[in-house]
Formats: structure tokens, C-alpha cells, sequence
């Protein structure tokens, strides 16, 4: 990790961040770093770029795997190829492209093309602007991963002084975490450390405070919207506070914390429900609390708030907070936050991101600032002593004077007003293209002739595979090292009152992990689509009892948190999809009977009365789909994909896609009118779901708490109805399968092409797995992303389905990248494998099949496995065939992908520009959608 300090938006950090792991001393290929993720265990391999560091993490459970992730990184940090290497950098960062001189000119990069798309999405362009708003006269005023519009300004000179001042041990923190042995770190390092001299870290290097302002400021930026649709009601505003002129004490930032829980970390939390009751705006934007730059900030908002409501929004942030310092939070609040935030300290569950890694981050935030590495590892004595603050003096004693002090007294306070545009995005794309028309018209023949040839050049280098001798520099393992059987998770199958109870024996450290599973094919078919709103509803309204601020604050106060959704699949060898309701909750043992009264409580006692908290439901579901199609538009186009090809694909896109965002516009018009009949059908819903028949219930502790949690589970299974009050209504839908162009205002597109390779005869096999990942990893790396531009692109393959995927992610191009993916099969026939590059890519497989997981996902996965009826027997005959996979089995997967190219269908979200530009080449290719 290194710490370094940028004057400029040229992204200069993020680009060298992807370009030190393109080749290095030790390992002069291509990109060591693709080598890794073909061929390594490694459970976490990545860089990231903050606004004031570079972070190089990896992780592997497999001690000689990890040594070797180590060695590779070190070299690419300290002593990369990039730095003399050109090409490298216009590569990753930017570029003149042409192909031909008659040819327009363009923008290339990844890095480029990457924050391209960043500056896509509303809500980034908003959390850029009010960091660099609240920090003009740091680095962190300006943009570390780069604007597009500065990042071509970047010279090939800055970026290698750049990597010369800052690439320096003594300007670096190394940070370790494992049982491996410490002496044998050391030996690793010295071997790297040994070879430079002795200096002092750059001063530049040291982040200078931020003074606080004298006056708030008000800041007013444009982002871009869609054509038509009323943009009236498209306004964000955020109020953000720089919270100190220095790094804040541990006790004083436990409290506020704490206090960011009170106000924003769940539904019932004043502020956030205060501002989404007011009817002012959609969703919430602003992030709380944010610590981890040199000073602390504190941002909250709205978006979907009308022009004349900017104000409104303003003063009720100013309002509510001046009383809740007035009259403190409530006992049964303070209650629930403390419980909530000890019981997540005490879990740490980081999910699938490594639980040393996040520590590290945890460490690292204060290291750089030369504070006490371990001071943030610690939490128990400041909580403790914040606890005892509160016991002895009460909550507002404590609180008051910190929303005082730090907020409402506070003059550094920036408001960010952010407009929708609708001609942003072409004229963003018009200036480009100005721009590169008059360098082009600067341009000599020659010097035309120059730059074709140069495109040609870097191409042809991007496209030429590593030799066999660079590629074994990189230190791999054997198949010897490879676990030869799959990872077993301890699971008994027994029976409660009637119904199936799954027990997984782990160890958990007094937490009790639990799901409950219920079949909802006996969900009327119009009703599918209000599912989504029906789950949160249940966890969101109240009861006749309790109002749902009471509610949540209960399970607040009993339980590590409680959620509720639903899951589909298809399921390999039937016509019929996996469709179910998982209620999951945990709870520390004593509490395991909260637990399940509390679930109880929700699935049978909670009202569907409440119309305008059903409105806000609906208003920020909308919302997210908004930034969802916005910001992953390769998960949109996945799932629509899906629609087009199987039944559970098609009941997932209803309530996840396009056609879920087309039905909340539809059903924002028609609350008012209709609000009786919606609530009358989440009672449908209700009685259609939660019954005792076809109930599941999957349990993941220790065995004494498994035990010990019997008789509640019991309890709670004979409180339920015996049977469903519907019969079932099978399903068989999906959508036509026609290309099809989805419409938004965006720089970059999401292109996906997939298709059913088992209606094309291909029977499951373990090598389906090694030959995916390879794709992905090699052609699709090198064609759509090196030479493409796009910040990704990869492939995927449903093997519950037989769909298989590809997808690219903020991408320049569209109908090349759709040429690529139909040149797969050639690919795949013209391969020459040696057994080093076969063998790497099996071992990366099995790293992929034997993530790492945290006690409570392996007991989730066991589940999974039990619902698709996926057998320990059959994991055991694919991981045979994973590691018994050869050459053969690629040319023979060439005939069986061929079908995605001759029958596929192709779903892309992309910009009016492109998607018109594509429908002239190939006349009518597209059916086109115009969403946002």
C-alpha cells in the first residue's frame, strides 16, 4: 500500500494501480495479475485506488499459493514493466485510436472508458462533487481515478515520476495476517527491501488538513437524465459536513458512529425516516458518516426531490437534527443500536471478503496518518467505556453536545444540488468528438499514417499470447497441491412437527444462524411482481400492537438483523423452477427465542394498512432499479437475457429487471386509486406462502445450540398454518426472444449475447467449469478489454439452466464486442494448450468451486445445494472431472458454443448513439427500449 498525493483529476494513482500489474522484472508478460486469477487459490486478488492511497491486497487460504500471490505483487509494485513500457499506459489509461486514417479518431482505455461509465451514474458524480466540494485545498479535491474529460491530459512522463516519488518502501505499509510463519515474511521482504536505499518518504506525501470553512457553500452541478419523462421530480440534494480540521480520537469516533447508526442505519432511525415521510423525495443519498480519510465527513439527502422542494429538503436535515439534539433518541433506540453494532463487532462477518483483508482496511485508515496501526483493531475498551458514558449519564448527555459540536455549530457544511440533464450525455459525447476532430485536423498524412499504424501495433501486441517460457515465470502450484475432494459441510437431516430440519454442526461462536423456506409456486401469477415490496413490507410495517419503529427497534435490541426475500432457480433435468421465501435471521443462543417469536411476529401479525409507507416502498424500489439499470447495466442485461430463456429466469427479471422497474412506474400511478386491492393482495400473498407443508428449515451453529434451539423452532412451526389457502399456479412464461437495445443516457454500453446450450444437446460435465473461466480469462480478457477497451468482460454458465452468458461492462464499442463473443468457438478450435497453461486453469477452477466462506454461508450453501438437489456424490464427480479436464474437452465445448452464436440472443443496455449507429449497420438488429 502506498500513500501518495495528486494535484489533478488525470487519475494518474489509478491508472499506474492497473498498470504495475502488466508485467514486472520478475515476471515480464503481459499481465502476471491474469495469470494469478487463471491459475491460483486465491481467495481475494485485486488493487484499489482511494483518493489518497493505492491498496495491493491478496489472500489465500493455501499457504504456498499466498507466498506466491506475495512475490508477484512485490515485484509488479516495485518494479514494473510499466514504467519503460508505452504501450502499457495507453493501454490502461488512454490513447488515440486509428484504424484507418479515412476513419474518425477515438478515445481508448480502460481506466478512461472505465470512468466513463462512473460518470455515468448520478449518485457517483454526486459523491465526487461534495468530497472535492468540502475539500478544495487538498488532494482530495481533485478526482484520483480520474475525470474523462482531464484524464487524456496525462503525459507518459508524469505517470513514470509519478510511480518514481511515491513506489518507494519508505513510503509504503506492509500488512500481514495468517497463522503462517513470521520469520518467513521477513525473509520475503528483505529480499525486496534489501534492494533500495535508504529514504526518507516524500513530504508530498503527507495529506495536508483541510481548514474548516468560515461559511457554508452551495454547490450546483448537472447530470445526465433520459429524454422525455418529467424531469421535475429528478433533483438530488445532499448536506454534507467536514467534521474536524484533524483525525478525531477512537472514543469520539465510536460516538459517532454510533450516533451515524441512531440517525440513518435502519428504517425506524429518525432522520432517515423523517426524510422519506415527508414525501420530498424517493430515496436517501449520502452515505452517513464516512471515516476513511484523514478527516471524518457526514453527507445525507434525497434524489427524486422537485426543484422547488430543494429547500425543504435542506431545512428538514437542519430541523430534525436540531431536535433530536433537544430531546435525544429513545431508550429502546440507544437499546437496539448498541446491541446491533456490539453484535456485529463481536460476528465480524466480512461475508465472502477475506476477515484479514478487512482488518487491514480497518488498520491501514489510520496507519497512513501515522496513527497506531492496531488502535482501530481494538474496539472492546472504548466500547466499553462508551456503554458505561451512557449508563451513568444518559444518552442525550452524550449525544447532544456531538450533533452540536460537530454538525449544527459546524460552518464547513457543503450542499450539493445536482440537475437532471437531459442533453448532457450527447453533449459530453459532441465535445469528444469536437475534440478529437480537431486534433485529427492538426494531423499531417503522415502523422496519420503514424497513428494507424501505432493502433495497429499496440493491437497486434495486446492480441500475441505470452510465450510458454514468460508464462512459467509465474510461480503456480501442482494438482498435487489440490485438495481431492470437495469441502464437506457437516449436515443432519431431521423432522420438526412434520417438518424437514437441516443442522449443520459448526462452530459459530455462540451465534445461531437461521433460515426458513417456503414455497411460493402458489403465487398467482399477476401477484409475482409485488413480491419484492410484499418482503419488505412485512419487515417494514407494524403490527396492531406495535407501530414498525417498535418493531424494528425489537429486533434491533434482540437480533443480529432478520431478512427476507426470495430466491429462484431453475433446476437442471425439470421444467419447473425453485421458487421460494427465505426468512433469515441470527441471533446470539441466549436469544434464540426472540429470534423466532420475532419471526412469527412478522410473517403473521404485521398489517398491510399503512398506505404511504407502501408509497415510499414503491418510490425507493424505484430508485434503486434507476441506479441499478444506470450502474450494472451487464446484470440488467443478464437477467433479461435469462427472461428470454427459461421459466426461472423470467419469474427473477419480474422482479429484479426492466420489466419489475416498468411495473412500479405503473404502480406509483395507481396507488391511491387502488391501494384497497394491493393490500388485499399481499394478504393473498401472504396466505399463499407461509404455511407449515413444503416448509423448510435450515439450522447453522454449534451442537449445543442446535439442541438448545429445538423446542423454539417447535414453537414456532405449530404456530403456523397447516397448509396453503390456494392451490398452485405452475408458471411457463418467458419473454420473446428478440435482440433487444436497452435505451439510457450513458458514455458506455453492457453487452450480453447468451443461449441455452443444453436444448443444444450438451450433457453437464465437471470441464464446463475450467473451459468457462478460461474463455473469460484469455479471449474474452484480451479481445474486450485489453484491445477492446472495456473495463471488463467475461462469461458465464448456468448450470442449473444451460444458459451460458457473455457480458461486457462499460464498454466503448457494441457490435465488435458482440464479434468477439461469435468468434469463441474458433478460438477455442485453434487452441494449443500445454500442460502448465491446463493445469493452471484447472487449479484456478477449483479456487473458484472452494471459496472461501465464513461458518454461516457454508451452512447457506448446503441449503442451496439441498433445494436444487445437488448431492455430495455429484460435487464429487465434477470436481473429477474439473481436475481430469484435457485439450480435448475445449474443442469439443467449440461445437457446443457454436449454438450461442447461431441461436443466442443478444440484450444490450447502451447509449441512444450506439444503439442507432448499430440499427444503420444491421438493418433492424435491435428492438429498442427506452427506460430512464
Amino acid at each position: 500500500m502506498t500513500t501518495r498525493i495528486r494535484k489533478d483529476s488525470t487519475g494518474i494513482p489509478h491508472i499506474l494501480e492497473h498498470s504495475v500489474l502488466c508485467g514486472s522484472r520478475k515476471y515480464p508478460l503481459k499481465e502476471p495479475f491474469v495469470e494469478l486469477l487463471k491459475g491460483s487459490l486465491n481467495t481475494f486478488l485485486n488493487a484499489f485506488t482511494y483518493p489518497d492511497r493505492t491498496c495491493y491486497p491478496v489472500a489465500s487460504t493455501n499457504a504456498k499459493d499466498f507466498y506466491n500471490l506475495v512475490d508477484v505483487y512485490l515485484d509488479a509494485v516495485f518494479f514494473p514493466k510499466c514504467v519503460e513500457d508505452f504501450q502499457t499506459f495507453q493501454q490502461e489509461g488512454w490513447h488515440y485510436e486509428l484504424n484507418d486514417p479515412a476513419e474518425e479518431l477515438s478515445f481508448k482505455g480502460v481506466v478512461f472508458n472505465e470512468m466513463k461509465g462512473v460518470y455515468s451514474q448520478p449518485d457517483n458524480i454526486l459523491g465526487r462533487a461534495s468530497q472535492q466540494a468540502l475539500f478544495p485545498e487538498n488532494t482530495y479535491g481533485v478526482d484520483s481515478g480520474g475525470d474523462p474529460k482531464v484524464i487524456p491530459k496525462l503525459t507518459f512522463e508524469e505517470f513514470k515520476e509519478f510511480h518514481q516519488k511515491y513506489y518507494h518502501p519508505s513510503n509504503a505499509r506492509i500488512w500481514f495476517y495468517g497463522d503462517d510463519d513470521p520469520a518467513e515474511r521477513l525473509r520475503i521482504l528483505s529480499a525486496y527491501l534489501d534492494q533500495f536505499e535508504a529514504s526518507p518518504a516524500p513530504n508530498e506525501s503527507r495529506v495536508k488538513a483541510q481548514k474548516l470553512f468560515k461559511e457554508p457553500v452551495r454547490v450546483v452541478e448537472k447530470y445526465p437524465a433520459g429524454e422525455g419523462g418529467d424531469l421535475k421530480k429528478k433533483h438530488m440534494v445532499c448536506v454534507n459536513w467536514l467534521l474536524s480540521d484533524g483525525p478525531l480520537d477512537l472514543e469520539t469516533e465510536l460516538t459517532l458512529g454510533f450516533l451515524d447508526h441512531l440517525l440513518l442505519g435502519t428504517p425506524a432511525s429518525p432522520l432517515r425516516r423523517i426524510l422519506l415521510e415527508s414525501g420530498l423525495g424517493d430515496a436517501i443519498v449520502g452515505g452517513g458518516v464516512e471515516d476513511e480519510l484523514l478527516q471524518p465527513q457526514f453527507s445525507i439527502g434525497l434524489k427524486g426531490v422537485a426543484q422547488d422542494d430543494i429547500n425543504k429538503v435542506e431545512e428538514l436535515i437542519m430541523n430534525t437534527l436540531k431536535s433530536l439534539a433537544k430531546d435525544g433518541f429513545t431508550t429502546e433506540a440507544v437499546e437496539a443500536s448498541m446491541n446491533t453494532i456490539e453484535f456485529s463487532l463481536r460476528e465480524n462477518n466480512t461475508g465472502s471478503f477475506p476477515r484479514g483483508l478487512s482488518l487491514m482496511l480497518r488498520s491501514i485508515g489510520k496507519w497512513i496518518y501515522d496513527r497506531d496501526p492496531f488502535e482501530p483493531l481494538t474496539y472492546e475498551k472504548p466500547l466499553q467505556s462508551l456503554k458505561e458514558r451512557i449508563a451513568k449519564e444518559g444518552s442525550k448527555a452524550v449525544f447532544t453536545p456531538i450533533i452540536e459540536k460537530y454538525i449544527l455549530n459546524n460552518s464547513h457544511r457543503v450542499t450539493v444540488e445536482m440537475q437532471p440533464d437531459p442533453d448532457k450525455a450527447s453533449r459530453d459525447e459532441a465535445e469528444e468528438k469536437e475534440i478529437l476532430q480537431k486534433v485529427k485536423a492538426n494531423m499531417t498524412e503522415e502523422d496519420l499514417a503514424e497513428l494507424a499504424r501505432a493502433t495497429q501495433e499496440l493491437r497486434l501486441k495486446q492480441e500475441t499470447p505470452d510465450s510458454p517460457e514468460a508464462l512459467r515465470s509465474v510461480p503456480s502450484l501442482s494438482l498435487q497441491d489440490i485438495p481431492k475432494k470437495p469441502t464437506h459441510v457437516p449436515t443432519i437431516i431431521g423432522e420438526v412437527n412434520g417438518v424437514k430440519v437441516l443442522h449443520h454442526d459448526l462452530f459459530t461462536n455462540d451465534v445461531v444462524y437461521s433460515e426458513v423456506v417456503f414455497d411460493m409456486s402458489a403465487v398467482k401469477r399477476e401477484l409475482i411482481q409485488l413480491i419484492p415490496l410484499f418482503c419488505q413490507s412485512l419487515l417494514e410495517m407494524g403490527t396492531k400492537d406495535m407501530d414498525f419503529v417498535q418493531l424494528n427497534q425489537l429486533i434491533g435490541r434482540k437480533t443480529g438483523g432478520i431478512s427476507i426475500y426470495p430466491l429462484t432457480s431453475s433446476v437442471r433435468g425439470k421444467v419447473d423452477p425453485c421458487t421460494r421465501i427465505i426468512v433469515r435471521g441470527k441471533a446470539m443462543s441466549g436469544k434464540v427465542e426472540d429470534l423466532f417469536n420475532l419471526m412469527n411476529c412478522i410473517l403473521q401479525d404485521v398489517q398491510f394498512t399503512d398506505l404511504q409507507r407502501f408509497k415510499q416502498f414503491v418510490s425507493q424500489s424505484k430508485a434503486r432499479m434507476e441506479s441499478r439499470v444506470r450502474g450494472s447495466g451487464h446484470g440488467i442485461a443478464a437477467a433479461r437475457m435469462d427472461a428470454k430463456l427459461n421459466v426461472a429466469g423470467w419469474i427473477s427479471e419480474q422482479m429484479s429487471g426492466i420489466s419489475y422497474l416498468n411495473f412500479l412506474e405503473d404502480l406509483e400511478k395507481r396507488l391511491d386509486q387502488n391501494w384497497d386491492e394491493i393490500s388485499s393482495s399481499l394478504e393473498e400473498i401472504r396466505k399463499s406462502v407461509f404455511y407449515r407443508e413444503g416448509c423448510l428449515v435450515n439450522m447453522t451453529a454449534e451442537e449445543k445450540n442446535l439442541n438448545h434451539s429445538t423446542k423454539f423452532v417447535a414453537k414456532f412451526l405449530d404456530l403456523l398454518p397447516s397448509s396453503a389457502s390456494t392451490e398452485l399456479h405452475p408458471l411457463r412464461n418467458q419473454l420473446p426472444p428478440v435482440n433487444e437495445a436497452i435505451v439510457i443516457p450513458t458514455q458506455v454500453n453492457y453487452v450480453g449475447k447468451a443461449g441455452n446450450i443444453y436444448e443444444a444437446g450438451y450433457q453437464l460435465s465437471g470441464s464446463a467449469y475450467v473451459i468457462s473461466k478460461y474463455i473469460g480469462n484469455t479471449w474474452l480478457w484480451d479481445r474486450v478489454r485489453v484491445s477492446g477497451g472495456a473495463y471488463g468482460g467475461f462469461c458465464d454458465f448456468d448450470t442449473h439452466s444451460g444458459v451460458f452468458s457473455y457480458l461486457s461492462y462499460r464498454d466503448p464499442n457494441l457490435l465488435k464486442t458482440l464479434e468477439v463473443y461469435d468468434g469463441t468457438a474458433s478460438f477455442l478450435r485453434e487452441l494449443d494448450l500445454d500442460d502448465d497453461s491446463l493445469t493452471k486453469a484447472i487449479i484456478g477452477t477449483i479456487g473458484d468451486v472452494d471459496a472461501y466462506q465464513l461458518p454461516d454461508a457454508k451452512g447457506y450453501s448446503s441449503l442451496l445445494r439441498h433445494l436444487l438437489g445437488i448431492t455430495d456424490e455429484e460435487r464429487e464427480i465434477r470436481r473429477e472431472e474439473i481436475l481430469s479436464t484435457r485439450l480435448k474437452d475445449f474443442k469439443e465445448f467449440a461445437d457446443v458454443i457454436e449454438a450461442v452464436k447461431d441461436k443466442g440472443v443478444v440484450v444490450v443496455v447502451a447509449s441512444p448513439e450506439d444503439v442507432n449507429a448499430a440499427n444503420e449497420e444491421k438493418s433492424g438488429f435491435f428492438d429498442v427500449k427506452k427506460v430512464l
